[in-house]
């Protein structure tokens, strides 16, 4: 039987990212952006991108930036509300799925390439069953991490808000920080560090501990320029906390879900942050949990390093959906 022709679409605040799909394949030629400003939603995004093609497809699966329930996401960052039904019978569907845009990265680890793939702590476990639960973890915009299952029945990445879990301090220069963040955002999560603008926080936090109270103003992306051209001691500083705290988040949920099959940081700022892993404390953080710190050492921890993989994750979902269907 052929796979069925789908339609396949990463909706984030700003870009909306569409392809073409046959099984768990995405056809990289198909791949096109749009601007979300430019629409007025989704189907009309998907709309434009199918006009003029001669063969329509039969099926879709779209990832969002935002909650999903019932079939219906919200996006945080953008006025869109994207509704499964409603697309099904705006474009003609068959099978329409709508995912959190975390989940279908988790959906995609089974299909990434291995050049895709770098790892930067090794791990020990031996002979980990291809059903050991993984842990994707996303770092960009924002922050989150959920489980990923293997079952008889298919791929299970059920929801999650990690990134709101409380702040994790263990020392005075950190309470000072989480001070800083409270007053400007109330109590604070793991995210007002670990995400884009965190880390412009961390930055903005480390001037006032200079005394610089009108310091520049730097983004995310500067920040890491001038920490990597080694032109500012403070955008260092301010990388090398948020290395050090993306270790102990991780570590700190790898003890709650126990993920054998690995640790993958999917997202912009993981990727900028994985950079510095190895010299700026990663995997002493990550590892510093007292008498459990022998333990840490069982899992490995990747990140991943392709922009399209939330297509991929989508792909593999469908085709997971409408084999189970029958």
């Amino acid at each position: 039987m052929t796979d069925p022709l789908a339609i396949v679409a990463d909706i984030g605040g700003t870009n909306t990212r569409v392809a073409l799909a046959h099984g768990t394949q995405v056809q990289a030629d198909s791949i096109q952006r749009f601007r979300n400003a430019d629409h007025a939603g989704l189907t009309e995004v998907l709309e434009t991108y199918l006009s003029g093609r001669a063969e329509r497809p039969s099926c879709a699966c779209v990832a969002a930036a935002g909650p999903v329930h019932e079939g219906v996401a919200r996006l945080t960052n953008l006025d869109w509300e994207i509704d499964r039904d409603v697309l099904a019978r705006a474009l003609n569907l068959k099978t329409v799925a709508v995912l959190n845009d975390l989940q279908a990265q988790g959906h995609a680890l089974s299909h990434v390439a291995p050049d895709k793939l770098r790892k930067i702590l090794p791990g020990s476990g031996e002979d980990v069953s291809t059903q050991a639960a993984r842990l994707v973890v996303g770092v960009g915009t924002g922050m989150n991490a959920a489980l990923v299952y293997r079952t008889e029945a298919g791929t299970l990445v059920p929801p999650s808000e990690a990134g709101h879990i409380s702040f994790p301090v263990q020392n005075e220069e950190e309470l000072r920080l989480m001070r800083f963040a409270a007053r400007k955002h109330g109590t604070p999560g793991a995210e007002e560090a670990l995400s884009g603008r965190g880390l412009e926080r961390l930055y903005a936090w480390r001037c006032e501990e200079d005394g610089a109270f009108d310091g520049p103003h730097l983004n995310a992306a500067e920040i890491m320029t001038a920490c990597e051209d080694g032109s500012d001691a403070r955008a260092h500083a301010a990388v090398q906390m948020a290395v050090r705290l993306l270790g102990r988040v991780l570590g700190n949920l790898a003890l709650i879900q126990l993920p054998f099959g690995g640790i993958y940081l999917v997202g912009g700022v993981a990727r900028a942050l994985a950079r510095h892993s190895a010299e700026m404390g990663f995997a002493d953080a990550f590892m510093d949990k007292g008498r459990f710190a022998s333990f840490m050492r069982q899992f490995p921890v990747w990140v991943v390093e392709d922009d399209y993989a939330a297509l991929t994750g989508c792909a593999g979902h469908l085709n997971e959906l409408i084999a189970r269907q029958g």
